[in-house]
């Protein structure tokens, strides 16, 4: 009898804490929906503003969402970023603003961020400290660089466009950017993209188009993009292209035109994507005629540094299951680098206990 009751006892404590927990989260709502309804949208787009007009009646940290987009603008104010706490959406497309103020960190709420068409040569490294931001508009700058450690601090970016730049290459922090879900890089000056592209594991558009007489490869590790759906690589000076894009089960559109293409045949894009993947596989597998046998996609992703250590035979003989990756917070960070990519899984235990 007494242990009847003593499960009945820990079965209400249990209910009890469950309905505090649900009380507690329904206030927590009900607060910052309070706090939304108080917030204001500050809408100044094409007003020919020349500055930020000083009014003592706006509340900055009140402001949710900021437009003053389609202006004559050359600068942002620090003191300006710095007070706005609350923004969410900050719009300052078509400026001639030149460089972003360093408060910009100050915007730990911000989600979108629009700074397009203006003069801007360079990001301010304290924008790694908007770690909210969920999209990131740079399209139509002087970019020439981007800041060296921005994807191991945006983790929560989806969408990264800037285009019509004149960035070099894209730093390798990039490629620590694990729920991007759109990178467009084209018409810029890219001579290379990053080799381990395998932690953008939720990556679904790819475009490194037009980057002309710059880009020449693309590296092996593209076919571990598993989400990846549209990639575009047209108008550069690639002539072959990784026989990996084969094993992208989810690709459903691939643009190559204006390339010196050599393989695939030019020839096989007429025939369809899947003649294409087809013809990529059979590279892999060995089973092209016209080619030497292949001793198997893992080997010569080895030998592009995606992988390191493995034992490339035993994976040749038994195959290899890749498993469904789930996002990980912190798997980005300066200190987990590279602690989940297939380099590291497949490396020797030894590599674990440097």
């Amino acid at each position: 009898m007494m242990c009847e009751e003593l499960q009945q006892v820990r079965c209400d404590i249990r209910n009890s804490r469950k309905m505090n927990m649900r009380r507690n989260q329904r206030m927590v709502k009900e607060e910052e929906d309070e706090a939304m309804d108080k917030l204001e949208i500050v809408d100044l787009r094409g007003m020919n503003l020349d500055s930020f007009p000083v009014n003592p009646t706006i509340n900055l940290a009140a402001i949710c969402k900021l437009d003053i987009s389609n202006n004559n603008l050359q600068i942002i104010p620090e003191s300006l970023t710095a007070r706005l706490l609350n923004v969410v959406v900050l719009d300052v497309h078509s400026n001639q603003i030149k460089f972003l103020p360093n408060s910009i960190g100050c915007l730990s709420k911000l989600k979108i961020l629009n700074v397009s068409g203006n003069l801007l040569q360079s990001l301010p490294k304290t924008i790694e400290n908007c770690r909210s931001l969920e999209e990131l508009n740079a399209n139509f700058n002087k970019l020439s660089q981007l800041p060296d450690t921005i994807g191991f601090e945006l983790l929560n970016l989806k969408k990264l466009s800037v285009n019509s730049n004149k960035l070099i290459f894209l730093p390798h922090s990039t490629s620590h950017l694990t729920n991007l879900r759109v990178l467009d890089a084209r018409l810029n000056c890219l001579r290379s993209l990053p080799q381990d592209l395998e932690n953008l594991i939720n990556l679904q558009v790819l475009n490194v188009s037009q980057n002309f007489q710059y880009l020449s490869d693309i590296p092996y590790s593209i076919g571990l993009l598993l989400s990846l759906i549209e990639l575009d690589v047209s108008y550069n000076k690639i002539t072959t292209l990784p026989e990996s894009i084969g094993c992208l089960k989810k690709l459903q559109k691939l643009s190559v035109e204006g390339n010196p293409l050599v393989s695939p045949p030019i020839e096989l894009f007429e025939q369809g994507l899947h003649v294409v993947k087809q013809y990529l596989c059979d590279k892999i597998n060995g089973s092209d005629k016209t080619s030497p046998k292949k001793k198997g996609w893992f080997r010569k992703l080895g030998k592009c540094t995606t992988f390191d250590g493995v034992n490339v035979r035993d994976v040749d003989r038994q195959g290899y299951i890749m498993p469904n990756y789930r996002s990980i917070d912190g798997l980005a960070s300066p200190r987990y680098m590279g602690m989940f990519s297939p380099r590291r899984l497949f490396s020797p235990k030894s590599y674990f206990s440097r």
